[in-house]
C-alpha cells in the first residue's frame, strides 16, 4: 500500500535565507549535517557466532517463530475494498499535491527572484561600499607610495566587481517587472490548489478511518500484548544480533533472558522507540548498571530517565571532545550521563519541564555528543551570562535564542577555534554559518533538559525542539521541507512531526505501536517518508493511526525563518528585562575603604543595554559595543584606587575605557571568561572626597558584555 501522506515538498519559501548557505555548499564547504548519507554503503558484517551463540540464535528463532504464528491466527481480515479505497485517495494525494507544488513554484517566481535581488543589495554591493569606504580611509592614511598604489588597485577592483552587482541587479529588476505581470492569477492558482490538496488530504483519512475500522478491536485490545512486545524485541534485537551479546557470558545470556522474561519493561522499551540499533542486550545491561549506581533510578522521571539513556546510548555516542584533549572518551559513558542529569534534575538546573517528559523526550536530551562537564558548563555559562535567556516565558525560543545573540553568522573567524576549547565553546566564541549555529541551539537546548532534534534542509541546516505545544523549528523553514539522517534511522520532518503529535495521545498512541510490532513480527518492511518507501499492510496501518491520531492536532509554525543567515528577528522575543530598585543601584563603602558600586547604578547611557536579573542575586548589566554611561558615588577618603569589574564573556578581544573625574580615560582589556564570572586586570584611579564621576565606554567593536559590580579598593 503505497502512501503520499505529508511528501516533503522541494519548494521552499523564502529561499533569500539560504542563499548564503548555498552559496557556501557551492564552494565545497557543506554545513555539518547537511550531507546526505551514501546509497549502496557496504554492510557492516555480522560478528560470528560461537557454539554457544548459535545454539542461542536457535533458541531466540524457535521463539520469535512460535510468536509469529500465534498472532498470524489472531489477525483480523481486512476488507480489500477499502483498501483499494484508500489506494485511490493515496493517489488522488499524489496527484494533488505535484499540483499544488507546480502551483507554488509559479506563484513564488516573483517572489524568489526579489529574494535575489534583497540579497544582492546587501551580501554584494552593499559589501563592497563597506569595503571601498574602507579601502578609502586606509589610502587617506597610507604612509607610502607603495601602500597607496595598493589601496587605489584594490579601490579599483571593488569598484568593478560593484558594478557588475548593479548591472546583476538591474537585469534581475527588469526580469521582476515581468514577473509580476499575471502575478494575481498565478497566486489564486496556488491558492486553488493548496485547498484541492487539503480536500484530497481529508478524503485519503476518510478512507483510512473506514480502512482501520476492520482492525481498530484488534488494536484497542491489550490480550495479547505480551505476545507482541516479546516478538518485537526479539525481531527488532534479531535473533543473531540477542545472540551475539548473550554468548559473551553467563552475565550477558542472563541478562537477555531477564529481559525476555519482563513484559512490562520490554512493552516500556518500545514506548520510548526501542533500543537504538536493535541492540537490548546492551540497554537491558546499560539499565542494570543505571540502577546499580543510583537507587533513585528506578520509579518515576529518574527511571523514565534511566531508560532513556539505556535505549539511546545502546548503540554508542561518540563524544565531540577538545582537539586538545587526545586521551578523552571516544564514546559518552551512559552510566556516567544518567547520573548527569540526575544531579542537575535534583539541584534543579533543569528546565522545570523535564519532569514531565517521556522516555522517549529524554533520548532526545541525553543524545547530545558533548561532553557532561561541557552540558554543565552551557547552563553554567547561559545563567551567568543571558539569563534572560533562561527564564524567557516564550518556549520557543527559550535557551535557543542564544544562538541569535551569541553565534553571529560568518565562518570568518572559526580559523580562531582554541584546540583547548570543545567544539561548542569555540561557536560560541568565533561563530559560524547554518551547521554550527543549529549545532550550539540544539546543545544548548539539551543542556537544559529540552528535547531537540536535528533538522537538515536543502543547502541548510537548523533546529527544532519540544515545547509544551508542540515541537517547533527554529532557524530555518517549516518541518515540510526537513529531514534528519542519523546512524540508525532516517526520517522526514513530516514523519517525525506527526510521531510527536501522535505521541501526545498516549492511549491512541498504543495502537500504533500494537500495529507496528506485529509489522516487526511479520518481517514487514516498515513505512519511511524519507526513503520513500511504502512499507506493508500493518506499518501502514500504523502510520494511518497516526494520522487520524494527528488529524486534530494544529503543528505550529517555524520560529526565526529571518535569523536562517542573520542576526535579527522580525519580531522581538521577551527581553526578560528587571526592574530595577532603589536597593539594586545602592552603592556600598565598606569599613576596608572598598567601595561597591553595582553595574545598574549608571545615570542617563547611550547604546544598547538591559537590566537582568542575575542568578547570583541583584541585577546585572548587559551592554553591547558602543555603550557610555556614568556613575556617580562618594568616596569616603582621597587617593589613588584600583579599579576592578566583575564580568561574563563569551567572546575575546573586547575593552572597556574608563576615565575617573574627567581624567584620561584607561583602557582596560575584558577578559575572556567563557561565561564564568571573573574579575578585569585593576587599573588605578585617582579619586577625590566625597562626589566622585566614574565615565564608563564599551568599545565600539566589542560583542556583549555582562558586567555585575565595580569595586574600588585603595591602593596600598
Amino acid at each position: 500500500m503505497k502512501t503520499a501522506h505529508r511528501k516533503p515538498c522541494a519548494i521552499m519559501p523564502k529561499t533569500f535565507l539560504i542563499i548564503t548557505c548555498l552559496l557556501v555548499a557551492a564552494l565545497g564547504v557543506l554545513p555539518v549535517g547537511a550531507k546526505e548519507k551514501k546509497k549502496g554503503a557496504a554492510a557492516v558484517p555480522a560478528t560470528p557466532l560461537t557454539d554457544v551463540g548459535n545454539k542461542l540464535q536457535a533458541q531466540y528463532a524457535e521463539q520469535l517463530a512460535a510468536i509469529r504464528a500465534e498472532i498470524e491466527k489472531a489477525l483480523p481480515a481486512v476488507s480489500a475494498q477499502k483498501k483499494a479505497a484508500l489506494q485511490n485517495a493515496e493517489a488522488a494525494v499524489a496527484a494533488a499535491q505535484k499540483m499544488a507544488e507546480a502551483a507554488n513554484a509559479s506563484a513564488s517566481t516573483a517572489n524568489n527572484t526579489k529574494a535575489k535581488i534583497d540579497n544582492w543589495k546587501k551580501f554584494w554591493v552593499g559589501k563592497d561600499k563597506k569595503a571601498i569606504a574602507t579601502e578609502q580611509a586606509n589610502l587617506a592614511s597610507a604612509p607610502t607610495a607603495a601602500a597607496r598604489q595598493a589601496s587605489q588597485q584594490k579601490i579599483a577592483e571593488l569598484q568593478a566587481n560593484m558594478a557588475e552587482g548593479e548591472k546583476k541587479i538591474a537585469e534581475a529588476q527588469a526580469e521582476l517587472t515581468r514577473e509580476k505581470i499575471g502575478q494575481d492569477a498565478r497566486t489564486a492558482a496556488s491558492e486553488s490548489a493548496k485547498a484541492a490538496l487539503a480536500r484530497a488530504r481529508a478524503n485519503e483519512v476518510s478512507a483510512a478511518r473506514a480502512l482501520l475500522a476492520d482492525v481498530e478491536p484488534f488494536l484497542s485490545n491489550d490480550q495479547l500484548d505480551a505476545k507482541l512486545v516479546k516478538g518485537a524485541v526479539l525481531a527488532h534485537g534479531t535473533p543473531h544480533g540477542l545472540a551475539t551479546f548473550a554468548q559473551q557470558g553467563a552475565e550477558q545470556s542472563g541478562l537477555v533472558e531477564k529481559l525476555l522474561a519482563d513484559t512490562a519493561l520490554m512493552k516500556q522499551m518500545l514506548e520510548a522507540g526501542g533500543a537504538a540499533f536493535g541492540k537490548y542486550g546492551q540497554a537491558i545491561q546499560i539499565y542494570t548498571a543505571i540502577q546499580k549506581a543510583s537507587p533513585k533510578a528506578k520509579d518515576g522521571v529518574l527511571q523514565r530517565l534511566a531508560l532513556a539513556v539505556s535505549l539511546e546510548l545502546a548503540g554508542g555516542i561518540k563524544q565531540k571532545n577538545p582537539e586538545a584533549q587526545a586521551n578523552a572518551p571516544v564514546y559518552v559513558d551512559p552510566v556516567k550521563r544518567y547520573l548527569h542529569y540526575e544531579k542537575a534534575y535534583l539541584d534543579g538546573e533543569l528546565d522545570s519541564a523535564f519532569k514531565t517528559l517521556t522516555a522517549w523526550e529524554y533520548r532526545l536530551v541525553v543524545d547530545s555528543d558533548a561532553p557532561d562537564q561541557i552540558l554543565a558548563w552551557g547552563r553554567e555559562a547561559l545563567r551567568n551570562y543571558r539569563p534572560d535567556h533562561v527564564t524567557n516565558p516564550n518556549y520557543g525560543w527559550r535557551y535557543s535564542m542564544a544562538v541569535r545573540t551569541e553565534v553571529p553568522y560568518g565562518s570568518q573567524n572559526v580559523a580562531y577555534d582554541l584546540p583547548d576549547l570543545q567544539e561548542y565553546q569555540n561557536i560560541a566564541k568565533d561563530g559560524g554559518v547554518c551547521g554550527r549555529r543549529a549545532f550550539f541551539g540544539r546543545f544548548i537546548l539539551k543542556s537544559f533538559g529540552i528535547p531537540s532534534w536535528g533538522v537538515t534542509q536543502h543547502g541548510h541546516a537548523a533546529l527544532s525542539h519540544w515545547t509544551p505545544k508542540g515541537w517547533v523549528i527554529n532557524l530555518g523553514a517549516g518541518f515540510e521541507h526537513s529531514w534528519w539522517d542519523k546512524s540508525d534511522v532516517s526520517l522526514s520532518g513530516t514523519q517525525f512531526l506527526l510521531e510527536t503529535e501522535a505521541r501526545a495521545n498516549a492511549p491512541e498512541y498504543l495502537k500504533v505501536l500494537r500495529a507496528q510490532w506485529v509489522n516487526f513480527i511479520l518481517g514487514e518492511e516498515a513505512y519511511n517518508d524519507r526513503k520513500q518507501i511504502a512499507g506493508g499492510l500493518w506499518s501502514n496501518l500504523a502510520h494511518y493511526k497516526s494520522v487520524v491520531i494527528a488529524s486534530q492536532s494544529v503543528a505550529l509554525g517555524p520560529l526565526g525563518e529571518e535569523l536562517a543567515e542573520a542576526n535579527e528577528p522580525a519580531e522581538k522575543p521577551t527581553a526578560g528585562e528587571a526592574p530595577i530598585k532603589a536597593a539594586d543601584q545602592q552603592v556600598v563603602a565598606n569599613p576596608s575603604g572598598s567601595i561597591i558600586i553595582p553595574a545598574v547604578a549608571h545615570s542617563a547611557a547611550v547604546g544598547k543595554s538591559m537590566n537582568l536579573k542575575s542568578y547570583s542575586g541583584g541585577v546585572q548589566l548587559n551592554c553591547e559595543g558602543g555603550f557610555k554611561t556614568q556613575y556617580s558615588f562618594n568616596a569616603p577618603q582621597a587617593g589613588k584606587y584600583l579599579l576592578t569589574l566583575r564580568v561574563a564573556t563569551l567572546q575575546t578581544g573586547q575593552k572597556f575605557l574608563l576615565a575617573a573625574n574627567s581624567a584620561h580615560s584607561a583602557e582596560v582589556a575584558v577578559p575572556y571568561t567563557l561565561g564564568m564570572w571573573q574579575e578585569t586586570k585593576p587599573v588605578e584611579v585617582a579619586l577625590v572626597k566625597g562626589q566622585n564621576t566614574l565615565n564608563f565606554e564599551s568599545e565600539q567593536k566589542s560583542r556583549g558584555v555582562a558586567i555585575k559590580q565595580f569595586l574600588l579598593t585603595p591602593a596600598k
